[in-house]
């Protein structure tokens, strides 16, 4: 299982990377190239999205099936322990989804609103050429 929070902490990463870059100013003649490889990626990275709901139905099910540890002598100090570290990383887990669903949503807004100011840029461009 840890492969698969490895691919998803790499997914989210290059999605805030590329947010990054398509939103720091000052980058124009690598934003169009960016932009063209993000409208690209961007239909590879909906899978993200079944993917982050798999993963989320995982943290659940160990959610379910965990021992309960509720009163001193049910459990030993080394199962309280792992059920302690057990819950830390279901909510890290938990936030790296969140992390990665909303990046996608970032990302796929941002680049609409990139394509849409540089269609607006070349109409102005083109007015002001008519002129």
């Amino acid at each position: 299982m840890a492969l698969e929070w490895v691919v998803l902490g790499y997914a989210a990463g290059a999605e805030a990377i590329m947010l990054l870059l398509l939103t720091v100013p000052g980058f124009d003649p690598l934003r169009k190239g960016l932009l063209s490889v993000t409208r690209s990626l961007l239909r590879p990275f909906l899978s993200i999205i079944p993917f982050c709901l798999f993963l989320l139905m995982d943290i659940y099910w160990k959610y379910e099936t965990r021992p309960t540890c509720e009163s001193a002598e049910s459990c030993t100090p080394s199962e309280h322990l792992r059920h302690q570290k057990s819950i830390m990383k279901s909510q890290r887990n938990a936030l790296l989804i969140a992390a990665a669903l909303i990046f996608y949503w970032l990302l796929y807004s941002v680049t609409g609103l990139v394509v849409r100011i540089e269609q607006l840029n070349k109409r102005i461009e083109k007015i002001k050429a008519q002129d």
